[in-house]
């Protein structure tokens, strides 16, 4: 029982290949790659109302329940404020927005609008959240309507008391 030396040579490792650097993103695209289909989704809620925003980049088209932002929204001030959100982290004319927006009134789902908005365009392009948080596009209203208690006509009316 003669043990034979190993006249085989050891394997040599193959020669490490540097690992390819990651191509550089085009200009004008978010920091993060969408999830699907080149959409970038934000939700916003305020009062009852829920608003599914998606964001992708684009001419600037607005559109809200399949209607122009100008059509769905009457109000002046609530076109505004959705615009003051696209006008403060200059993306006008850079991105298109779809809205689906349901439930509250047409305050509420403004105020749910804005804050999906600056949401989706937060994941866009995450360079812009410091943008978004001081102008408090990304904080969430939590008021709501007060409920109406048991033995009142209101939330904080009373009926008349009457001493006799």
């Amino acid at each position: 029982m003669t043990e034979e030396p190993n006249t085989t040579t050891p394997e040599t490792p193959a020669p490490e290949t540097p690992a390819a650097a990651p191509a550089p993103k085009p200009a004008g695209l978010g920091s993060s790659t969408p999830p699907d289909g080149h959409w970038w989704w934000g939700t916003g809620r305020r009062k009852a109302a829920v608003a599914r925003v998606r964001v992708k980049p684009g001419k600037g088209d607005m559109f809200v329940n399949k209607k122009p932002l100008a059509e769905f929204f009457k109000e002046e001030r609530d076109r505004n404020d959705i615009k003051n959100v696209l006008e403060k982290t200059n993306t006008v004319g850079k991105v298109d927005f779809h809205v689906n927006v349901r439930g509250g009134g047409f305050t509420g789902q403004a105020g749910a609008v804005l804050l999906g908005l600056a949401r989706a365009l937060r994941r866009y392009d995450n360079s812009l959240e410091p943008i978004l948080r001081d102008n408090d596009f990304l904080t969430r209203d939590p008021r709501k309507v007060e409920r109406k208690k048991y033995g009142q006509p209101g939330a904080r009316k009373r009926f008349q008391f009457s001493k006799r």
